[in-house]
């Protein structure tokens, strides 16, 4: 009904292109979170000096990510936005110096901003998470055309500081598709070639949306795209639990294991060692289904 056949004829290969090397999704990947933010719902604060973001990108590396993830604003509900300039002063350095030391660990960066997808690209980011699905800046998918980055197309509603105040659908997974579809046309039209689908838990979804996105997240993969699933200690597990981020990592983990059950290529999470190991029980269990 939504599809078009751009996006049907588009079958599933599980790699993407990152600057002309392979990188394969045959097996579920882990992408560490990085914040270099003062106010970020779970461990806002804890990186936002240089040394600190380094240390904690070792830390991503050493405990075994497949990739780092590096945003610097936070997109928890009712925040906002980050003037471009100042995010390209909290990126720049960061991804520089992470290149640097860890050249063959894919570097995604949070941005809405398609000028700092400019900056950041040519400073060695490898990746484009767009947690606006290209809906703030006009610009931004032809920026990641002309980059030629992989791009994560994410599921929203409107901004962060709205979001969880303007929840409406008509048929939620319905509304989905056709946002999708839609956005997924323009940036084949533009060139973009590597695009994986973020449903955007969390991002103008109520408690109840969210579970029934992770429940039917398999039925996304009409659209033959990688899925990044980014439910790591977020509100739809601390509030029905009346708890705090920093008290559900084991929630998270169970979590996991049906985002990973039901499709999920990527998990993007904050617990890098435990999320590692649950993924090394999980090909166990695959492996001898």
């Amino acid at each position: 009904m939504f599809l078009d056949d751009k996006v049907t004829n588009f079958s599933l290969n599980k790699k993407i292109n990152i600057k002309g090397n392979l990188f394969s999704l045959d097996k579920p990947k882990v992408m560490g979170i990085l914040n270099v933010t003062d106010d970020s719902f779970f461990d806002g604060g804890s990186y936002n000096t240089f040394d600190k973001a380094i240390k904690r990108a070792e830390d991503i590396v050493e405990q075994g990510a497949d990739i780092i993830d590096i945003g610097a604003c936070s997109t928890r509900p009712g925040a906002k936005l980050v003037d471009k300039q100042e995010e390209c002063e909290r990126l720049l350095p960061v991804i520089k110096e992470i290149k640097r030391r860890f050249p063959n660990i894919p570097i995604s960066v949070d941005t809405v901003w398609a000028e700092v997808v400019e900056k950041v690209a040519n400073c060695g980011a490898d990746i484009i998470n767009d947690i606006s699905g290209g809906m703030f800046d006009e610009k931004m998918f032809d920026e990641v055309a002309k980059q030629k980055l992989p791009y994560i197309l994410m599921h929203t509603n409107t901004t962060p500081d709205r979001m969880q105040k303007e929840i409406h659908y008509d048929n939620l997974f319905e509304d989905m598709c056709k946002y999708f579809s839609e956005k997924i046309d323009t940036l084949r039209q533009k060139g973009v070639i590597d695009i994986i689908l973020d449903l955007g838990f969390g991002f103008g979804k109520t408690v109840d949306m969210n579970y029934f996105l992770l429940a039917h997240q398999k039925d996304f993969s009409m659209f033959s795209l990688p899925i990044l699933t980014g439910i790591s200690r977020k509100s739809m597990m601390y509030k029905p639990l009346n708890t705090t981020p920093q008290a559900i990592q084991s929630e998270t983990m169970f979590l996991h294991a049906f985002a990973l059950e039901n499709g999920a290529d990527i998990l993007r999470v904050h617990d890098v060692k435990t999320t590692v190991n649950c993924l090394k029980l999980y090909d166990l269990y695959t492996t001898n289904k």
